[in-house]
């Protein structure tokens, strides 16, 4: 996961200073020295490096620590806030044209992603209740104009090509054209990419630049090429003058450096980010939220977002009511399972939890797919009177749904056991909030918010996901 490295490395440097009363500008230096390092690790451009030191440094001593009685909480508000300034300060969002259509320009250096990244912008504005349309401008990619237009039947939205026998720079102008007649109000111009930047590159762009003017020039980064990716970046603005980044693969092992540093150095801010090859909804890109993450600080409102985009409130309310009564089925648990999944991938939840690659345990654990698949296979192998009752689920019907899921009568006896032992654990602590209680100090239930205990019941003490 991006920023891992650099997240261990300064919330161990935090962890020391949070235990100290006092931090004197002899501990100042010292944490700042491992911060640089961390830095600097994470591949982050050394000129910003030596410019965030300076301003932590000069904000902490400003603070007067000596007369604080949090002073290690200080500099961590400290670094978090210049933090969210290095990448941007606040999110930075999407142009739009005074006159419809919105002309947005994908550019970018081959295999960073711009053909995905634009279906998952396209869906974005899609699920915004906007028209967009996709304009097939890379002629020289073999089956570049076919994965655009199958990228673009699988979000439901227009792809417009003229093959690869016309000029890049005509598709554009006609593609926009093609926009404003059929009532559409984006346009997303995929553009081709080279393996290195070249002048033949360059003027191209230029030529589409000149007759689209475009209210938007996105430049499409793989996370993972780090520093150089920034160094990209500035030679594109320098000639395109771009107006925002898309970081992609941000997913991946990669030390983060590039979005620390692209904004400082280009001036650009970083708009959205992307993540795995699946195409789903592009994440418009905080800076806020990812400096709190960084510092092991959690990103809550990303996580209540995604489960507000992908669960049912009144489901949610419902399961909670039933796990409180004990009356939770297989039923359920398979319903909730698939909310659940609507949200993401189960470990990309996790790490927005604050403090979640601290517990013991959770920081290595592993989701497998195929276990959770299996899981899935042992429920629908059982009856409908099975998955309500499962008390009634025998030796023999055991044998029957191991056979029917292509799993084995112990992974199907573990995932009874533990089923069963949930339920336990959700009445007894029924029982211990009180009759009728809804939470701490009346708090209201837990409808249209995110309920996994059910998953977590099933992670056992194993790190990975249900079985180990």
């Amino acid at each position: 996961m991006a920023f891992e490295g650099l997240s261990s490395r300064l919330q161990n440097v935090f962890g020391k200073l949070r235990g100290k009363g006092k931090v004197t500008e002899e501990d100042l230096n010292d944490a700042m020295r491992e911060v640089r390092l961390a830095l600097l690790e994470a591949d982050v451009n050394f000129k910003v490096v030596k410019e965030f030191i300076a301003k932590v440094k000069e904000k902490a001593l400003g603070q007067e620590l000596q007369k604080s009685f949090t002073p290690g909480m200080i500099i961590i508000d400290i670094v978090n806030k210049e933090l969210t300034e290095l990448m941007g300060g606040t999110q930075s969002k999407l142009a739009k044209a005074a006159k419809s259509p919105t002309v947005i320009m994908m550019a970018g250096l081959q295999g960073a992603g711009k053909t995905t990244t634009s279906g998952k912008l396209a869906l974005m504005l899609k699920k915004s209740n906007h028209k967009p349309l996709l304009v097939a401008g890379d002629i020289y990619r073999p089956a570049a104009i076919k994965q655009l237009e199958v990228v673009g039947s699988g979000v439901g939205v227009p792809v417009f090509t003229l093959g690869d026998q016309t000029s890049p720079v005509e598709i554009a102008r006609q593609g926009v054209q093609h926009a404003k007649d059929n009532g559409l109000d984006y346009v997303i111009i995929d553009t081709a990419g080279r393996l290195h930047i070249d002048e033949a590159l360059m003027d191209e762009l230029k030529q589409i630049h000149e007759v689209t003017k475009p209210d938007e020039v996105l430049f499409v980064v793989d996370a993972m090429t780090g520093q150089e990716a920034v160094n990209v970046a500035q030679s594109f603005h320098d000639q395109l003058a771009l107006t925002g980044v898309v970081l992609t693969k941000l997913d991946g092992d990669t030390r983060g450096g590039a979005a620390l540093s692209i904004k400082a150095v280009t001036g650009c801010p970083i708009k959205f980010a992307a993540t795995g090859e699946k195409i789903e909804p592009l994440e418009p890109f905080h800076p806020e939220r990812m400096a709190s993450r960084i510092l092991g600080m959690g990103d809550m409102l990303s996580l209540i977002e995604k489960a507000q985009a992908g669960i049912d409130a009144d489901k949610a309310a419902e399961m909670e009511r039933k796990m409180r009564t004990a009356e939770f089925t297989f039923e359920d648990f398979l319903d909730q399972m698939e909310q659940v999944r609507k949200m993401g991938p189960l470990d990309q939840i996790m790490d927005m939890l604050p403090g979640m690659n601290k517990m013991k345990g959770m920081k290595d654990m592993k989701v497998d797919d195929k276990q959770v698949g299996r899981v899935e296979a042992i429920v629908k192998s059982m009856t409908t009177e099975e998955k309500r009752k499962p008390e009634v689920l025998n030796h023999s019907r055991r044998k029957r749904i191991a056979a029917g899921s292509g799993t084995s009568v112990a992974e199907v006896n573990r995932l009874i056991k533990q089923f069963d032992d949930m339920r336990k654990m959700m009445k007894q602590f029924s029982s211990m909030m009180g009759p009728g209680s809804k939470g701490p100090k009346g708090a209201k239930g837990a409808k249209g918010g995110l309920n996994m205990n059910s998953l977590k019941g099933l992670m056992g003490k194993n790190k990975k996901f249900p079985f180990g």
